[in-house]
């Protein structure tokens, strides 16, 4: 009876060191093409591989030096998308600003809706169409989502009624698509997977 206890903890003790040597070989895979993406200026791709290895083991080696790439690559990225962000931009909908239903949406509102984006801050307006008179609604704050991001590591914006966006611009730096991807309450974050509300921006 002794022997057979010892047989299986062995046989345990054999499989749980199985398992994490296949869990450090894939994080170390995943850093390993982290560092040739960052090697080659591909950051959006990089951080995403840093973080994916920092989740899977961040007390070793290579997780603590994943999540300090992370911290540096995500304050790099946020200036440079915020740099490109800055200005007013109009909303078309929440479609693309390609399709038809964008057209029909625009023609049927009496006013338009601007967001002005500073480095601190987004201040959301209406406009008037016909008098162009233009009424400030609210201003909020620019905080980034650092922890249990659902989307992007860097691009996600908690506004003060809890909500999660995710943002991201076209290549032209001149469509801004922002998605609704969680919302924070008291409890933890919550992701939103499924009819998640969304807007389309053009720049002007």
């Amino acid at each position: 009876m002794k022997n057979t206890f010892a047989l299986i903890v062995l046989l345990s003790t054999f499989k749980f060191f199985g398992q994490n040597d296949q869990k450090t070989a894939f994080q170390k895979s995943k850093y390993e093409l982290a560092v040739s993406y960052y090697k080659k200026a591909e950051f959006v791709k990089a951080i995403d591989l840093f973080s994916l290895a920092a989740k899977i083991k961040p007390d070793n080696e290579i997780g603590k030096d994943a999540v300090n790439k992370v911290d540096t690559l995500r304050s790099l990225l946020r200036k440079e998308i915020l740099s490109q962000a800055i200005g007013t931009w109009k909303r078309t909908g929440n479609q693309p600003v390609w399709s038809a239903a964008t057209a029909d949406n625009a023609n049927q509102s009496s006013f338009d809706e601007l967001i002005e984006i500073k480095e601190n801050e987004i201040a959301f307006y209406e406009v008037d169409k016909k008098t162009k008179v233009r009424k400030l609604l609210k201003t909020e704050n620019l905080v980034y989502n650092d922890a249990n991001c659902t989307a992007s590591v860097f691009s996600e914006i908690i506004l003060s009624d809890g909500t999660i966006w995710n943002c991201s611009l076209n290549e032209k730096s001149n469509i801004l698509h922002v998605v609704n991807v969680a919302v924070k309450t008291k409890t933890g974050i919550q992701k939103i997977d499924n009819d998640n509300e969304e807007s389309y921006y053009v720049k002007i």
